[in-house]
């Protein structure tokens, strides 16, 4: 089987990836949009979690990583549910790691199990923690596949970074010790100032939080009336919204009219209709220097600014004035 992936190009992948692949859990990541609500008020914003899982799977295979992290690449999303990290907010769940609470639980009762053993692998010992993978997981303010992955997607697909500018990028990684570290220190500060165009661009942008604020808002109401039930949220996004539509229920109804792509917002903080705060996220890349990799920030002021900025910003949450919607 070819893989055409608009970031990585084309690969050939075969046995187990290939079955995995074409498995229910990870076609189900086709109509799981990355950026949780974000599609519906910003055509643009149209990232899918399959999309990133692939990707997540070729860049582990790209810096030489073994068949079993690329197993654990591709599959580390299939417990997203529907609309990703709405959900957190849904449920009030500050870490943001609702997906990863169910993972196991949505392996096991999925038929990855099944294929997994086909090949000679137990699901289990293979996908009971990211720690052990070096390079697809690792805590902030380290580079890893998912945080590097998901950071030049989005920013390519909304038309901030070229594809000229991604492979430059990822030809100065490099793999020591098990860690991802870049070549050079300009590399480290062009993917400190995407990644930080990504979180205050885009995560902590006042038209996806009121997004992320509007939906959480129906998914919490319908919850609490009995129209969908936690596993409805373990369909895609437009299965959940249909669900939404049928239950004719006059107040849902409202709420989603309210949700479409002709909504305007603006940031004030004198004059806001609600406050959103997301958990902080930052980076700070490891980079070759003289007798070994430091992290960047030791060594640009560039980086030092762009953290602190950022950290400023997540902190103080954003202040969303609705002007129409």
């Amino acid at each position: 089987m070819r893989i055409r992936d608009k970031i990585y190009g084309e690969f050939v992948i075969e046995g187990i990836l290939e079955a995995l692949v074409f498995s229910g859990p990870v076609q189900r990541l086709k109509g799981i949009r990355q950026g949780g609500a974000s599609y519906l008020v910003n055509g643009k914003w149209n990232v899918t979690r399959y999309e990133h899982s692939v990707g997540v799977m070729l860049l582990i295979r790209k810096l030489g990583g073994s068949l079993e992290e690329q197993i654990a690449g591709l599959l580390h999303d299939v417990s997203h549910t529907a609309f990703s990290h709405v959900v957190d907010f849904v449920f009030d769940n500050e870490k943001e790691d609702y997906h990863e609470k169910i993972f196991q639980r949505i392996i096991a009762d999925s038929e990855i199990p099944a294929i997994l053993g086909k090949y000679g692998y137990d699901a289990q010992s293979l996908l009971s923690g990211g720690a052990r993978w070096k390079l697809l997981e690792r805590p902030a303010p380290e580079l890893c596949a998912d945080r590097i992955d998901y950071t030049l997607r989005d920013m390519y697909q909304h038309g901030n970074i070229t594809i000229e500018e991604v492979h430059h990028f990822l030809n100065r990684l490099a793999v020591i010790d098990g860690k991802i570290v870049l070549q050079d220190l300009a590399a480290a500060e062009w993917f400190a100032g995407i990644y930080y165009k990504e979180v205050i661009e885009f995560f902590l942008h006042p038209l996806n939080v009121y997004g992320y604020h509007l939906l959480a808002k129906t998914l919490k109401l319908a919850l609490a009336k009995r129209l969908i039930g936690r596993n409805d949220l373990l369909g895609t996004d437009e299965e959940v919204l249909d669900l939404l539509r049928a239950s004719g229920d006059k107040e849902i109804m409202r709420l989603l009219e309210q949700i479409h792509r002709n909504v305007k917002v603006k940031e004030d903080k004198s004059d806001y209709d609600f406050h959103w705060k997301a958990k902080a996220r930052w980076i700070d890349p490891a980079v070759l220097y003289e007798n070994g990799p430091v992290r960047a920030s030791r060594i640009s002021e560039r980086v030092r600014r762009l953290t602190e900025e950022a950290r400023k910003k997540a902190e103080a949450g954003v202040y969303v004035k609705i002007v129409s919607n």
